[in-house]
């Protein structure tokens, strides 16, 4: 039997900001994976830009999102023991960190390795460090790991949520699901 659903649900805006970042992620991580071992070519060259294209769009939607955040209080937790609580509060703050960790890092590895971020390609953005091969090696690797690792806790996250909704059934899920004016009761 299902739990009812809690009438506390997340605002419109966290909501909206939330699939949206979620679909970017999902796009940017395998783009990623798929243009690194492409050879050199126009190809190439335009997917990096859809690349960053995503990756500083994440960043101003969790920027956004933070924000937003700090402003409108979330909805009560559903009920949980105390160590899984603990658990979804780091998870989050993790995902936190590395939603502003993975855009930052590639914005830093393009800028050493003297390739100019263009937002949507008209918008420049600033050189965050200057030129330097060996630091935009580096940053590189931070930034692969930082991918990995944040794809690793988003699939966490997924696996929480769908636990939620289909062996504890507790409505958790429910409160992040746009409703499109329907009651969300």
């Amino acid at each position: 039997m299902r739990a009812p659903a809690t009438r506390a649900r997340y605002s419109g805006v966290a909501i909206a900001l939330h699939w949206a970042i979620a679909v970017l992620i999902f796009a940017g991580f395998p783009l990623g994976l798929y243009m690194h071992d492409l050879p050199l070519s126009p190809l190439k060259l335009r997917l990096f830009s859809y690349h960053k294209w995503i990756g500083i769009t994440v960043l101003g939607l969790v920027l956004a999102r933070l924000l937003w955040r700090l402003g409108h209080r979330p909805p009560p937790e559903v009920p949980m023991p105390a160590w899984q609580a603990r658990a979804a509060a780091g998870a989050h703050v993790l995902l936190y960190v590395l939603m502003f960790a993975v855009p930052l890092s590639g914005w830093l590895m393009s800028s050493a390795l003297g390739f100019k971020v263009v937002w949507l390609g008209v918008l420049p953005l600033p050189d965050l460090v200057g030129k330097d091969k060996a630091l935009g090696d580096t940053l590189k690797v931070v930034h692969e790991i930082l991918s990995k690792a944040m794809m690793a806790v988003v699939l966490l996250h997924l696996l929480a949520a769908l636990e939620h909704q289909f062996k504890r059934r507790d409505g958790l899920i429910d409160r992040m699901l746009p409703s499109f004016g329907k009651d969300p009761t």
